[in-house]
């Protein structure tokens, strides 16, 4: 089946306001689209210190944290921590529980923190698995250039026989950062029949299906294709790709909860609150980054990983 996939649906990522002072443009999880299993949420942030993402739980879900620029400091209750730099990503299992801090480091310039944040779900048999990181560097993420003025990079997947490092989340999840330099520059991706997939649009517009999308558009295809197609109309354009395996199973979500049945969540909630179940690192921990870090912090917070 080589036909390009039709579009389901389509809106522009409005922003709001999240965590403590911080600013996101949320397209999945939005009153526009709930969940695109296995996709829970997807958030454009913009945080300037002193906001941020202070200490917080998960259950249940994967999350994956692609920093386009500035800097963000994080630390959880494993004794994980360290900083991510522009073209650094993280991917985070939950899995049983975990709390976490994600913090922008104060820069000299004043530069906010700006990336994507992307909430996966994890397959059922695997929500009460044993929290991991893996970390992905900038230098580590391979790219390709097929043609002039397109740029493809290559986190997680395959792209115009390119392959990333590895897999890095447990639920499958290909994904592709695509940066083009004139207009009118085409491009195409393929993606397993079994993925759903969508597109985000950081910079400039581009069109696809003879329909043009902006800025912050988000963009969701049916399962109709073995790919998507399209190219860049302004000077410069970026945005991602992504797909992921479609998750047949019920989805029950209470903040960053996330379970497939009221009696599950009812335990999970009963666990975090009792220091119980995955969460007993959580009782009395606080991260020590939570307050606010400075670019003077960076080299020791790293120096203790």
């Amino acid at each position: 089946m080589n036909k390009t996939r039709s579009i389901t649906k389509y809106f522009t990522a409005l922003e709001q306001s999240e965590g403590v002072g911080a600013k996101v443009r949320r397209s999945i999880g939005s009153q526009e689209l709930r969940n695109f299993t296995p996709f829970l949420m997807l958030d454009h942030f913009s945080v300037s210190p002193p906001a941020g993402f202070p200490d917080h739980p998960h259950h249940g879900q994967e999350t994956i944290t692609y920093v386009l620029d500035g800097m963000i400091a994080h630390e959880d209750f494993t004794g994980s921590r360290g900083v991510l730099r522009a073209g650094d990503l993280q991917f985070m299992t939950a899995g049983k529980g975990i709390v976490h801090s994600e913090i922008p480091v104060e820069l000299e310039s004043g530069a906010p923190a700006v990336g994507l944040q992307l909430w996966v779900d994890l397959p059922m048999h695997l929500k009460d698995c044993e929290p991991r990181y893996r970390d992905l560097l900038n230098r580590e993420i391979p790219s390709v250039r097929p043609k002039p003025g397109l740029e493809v990079r290559v986190v997680s997947g395959e792209s115009y026989s390119v392959k990333s490092m590895s897999e890095l989340a447990y639920t499958p999840v290909h994904f592709y950062h695509f940066i083009t330099r004139k207009p009118d520059t085409a491009f195409e991706q393929y993606f397993p029949s079994s993925f759903n997939v969508f597109m985000y649009v950081l910079k400039g517009s581009v069109m696809v299906n003879g329909r043009t999308f902006a800025q912050y558009s988000s963009v969701f295809f049916n399962t109709d294709g073995s790919h998507v197609e399209g190219s860049s109309t302004s000077e410069e354009a970026e945005f991602v790709l992504v797909g992921g395996e479609i998750l047949r199973q019920p989805v029950l979500q209470y903040g960053p909860f996330v379970e497939t049945s009221k009696l599950k969540m009812y335990e999970v909630l009963e666990n975090y609150q009792s220091s119980t179940n995955g969460f007993e690192r959580a009782q009395d921990w606080s991260s020590s980054i939570a307050h606010g870090v400075v670019y003077g912090d960076v080299e020791k917070i790293e120096s203790n990983k």
